[in-house]
């Protein structure tokens, strides 16, 4: 299908692999770019339609002047562009596929538009991030989110370098990979478009939606998870109001699909294999 060069799907250099009439989305987080796929794509597309894309935040589309701070200044908007997105290239009813923030940008668009969505997988998502009081664990204190923006505004390079280590947790193996290409696409995405999202993204807090959701949800998370804590998931199996599995991948860090791609695949088959079943 050819995009027209001024359509937002263009844009946000929408790519799309494999021709089957059913349609997968996925939608990166804070800090990288649709190549955060490249490990998932090859595996799913000979048997789905696959569509990837780039925020206007990725330092991939930067060029085009896209974000807008004031605009983006909570994810509705980016609720609307994947609307707006997944319309123009004629998608009727997709398994939406969102890493981190993307999951609550995922659901908002579901309240939008449900008949586009026909289940939503949470891949490391979190409906706050910060922590309130007793009864919520969101993985980072309000003296941690404070400290980070300190770094971004004073060294942006050196909060990349460990946030990226933070956040990718890891010390070897795929991990070590992971780290350099998250802080890869930090640095590229660049600190003049990094904090401002940095505090949409941090200061959110979309927990009072959960129970609107009705789209069939499964929610994937790793067993050690920095940003996200088990508690997390657990907490959106009890509150969405859709049917909502949770599922565990056994690996460390916020990116089970680069350090542990293939058990990712396995569990995101799952989910849409219990969509055929009647």
């Amino acid at each position: 299908m050819a995009i027209p060069k001024t359509a937002l799907s263009a844009l946000l250099k929408t790519r799309i692999e494999g021709s089957e009439s059913e349609t997968i989305v996925f939608a990166h987080g804070y800090g990288t770019d649709q190549s955060i796929w490249d490990k998932i794509v090859p595996l799913l597309s000979q048997n789905y339609r696959v569509v990837v894309f780039d925020w206007p935040f990725a330092g991939s589309v930067k060029h085009e002047n896209l974000y807008d701070p004031l605009k983006y200044a909570s994810f509705e908007a980016f609720s609307d562009d994947l609307i707006t997105l997944v319309t123009e290239i004629g998608i009727k009813s997709a398994t939406f596929v969102g890493h981190s923030m993307s999951g609550m940008i995922g659901c908002i668009a579901s309240l939008k538009r449900p008949d586009l969505f026909k289940r939503l997988v949470l891949v490391c998502a979190s409906p706050r991030f910060l922590n309130n009081s007793a009864d919520f664990e969101g993985g980072f204190k309000n003296s941690d989110v404070e400290q980070l923006i300190s770094a971004m505004e004073n060294n942006y390079e050196e909060f990349a370098s460990h946030f990226a280590s933070m956040i990718a947790d890891g010390a070897k193996g795929d991990n070590i990979v992971t780290v350099d290409k998250y802080k890869k696409g930090l640095i590229k995405m660049g600190a003049e478009v990094a904090l401002p999202l940095a505090k949409t993204v941090f200061y959110s807090d979309y927990r009072e939606l959960l129970d609107k959701v009705e789209t069939p949800c499964t929610i994937i998370q790793t067993t050690n998870d920095k940003a996200v804590p088990r508690s997390v998931g657990l907490y959106m199996q009890n509150k969405i109001k859709g049917e909502t599995t949770l599922e565990f991948i056994d690996t460390t860090g916020h990116f089970p699909q680069l350090t542990s791609h293939l058990k990712f695949v396995e569990v995101l088959k799952a989910a849409l294999d219990s969509d055929r079943c009647p």
